[in-house]
């Protein structure tokens, strides 16, 4: 377990970081862990990244996988994330963050939709029903 650098809360970027790099691992070794013991296949490196140089901070199902992957207690995690959301202007992320807030992913409506149009004006023309 690797503790804050000091009393107050540490950024969590630079703390995962610290904890990864003590165990030797890269970023893609840390998703292929997270991935294993989360049971989710979907996270890369690219994610770890963005977590380590605070592009995002992950949400509540990640950090507790970090928790235990990382083998750092999740209130140390937990108060980490609090104080980079707190810092700047960061992005949660994880299956676990749209669920808990009721949020919906902004943009399209859904599968193919574009706002509820229809291409082509709606009915078929020439088509009888």
């Amino acid at each position: 377990m690797i503790p804050p650098a000091s009393p107050r809360p540490a950024q969590l970027g630079p703390l995962l970081a610290r904890c990864r790099l003590a165990r030797g691992w890269s970023q893609q070794r840390a998703a292929a862990e997270l991935c294993a013991a989360a049971g989710v296949p979907t996270l890369s490196r690219h994610e770890v990244s963005r977590w380590e140089r605070q592009r995002r901070v992950p949400g509540g199902f990640w950090l507790g996988w970090l928790a235990v992957v990382l083998d750092v207690p999740l209130v140390v995690l937990a108060e980490a994330a609090a104080a980079t959301r707190r810092a700047g202007s960061t992005r949660a992320t994880g299956p676990g963050r749209a669920a808990a807030t009721g949020a919906r992913p902004a943009g399209r409506t859904g599968p193919g939709r574009t706002g509820g149009t229809t291409r082509g004006g709606g009915a078929r023309a020439g088509t009888t029903g």
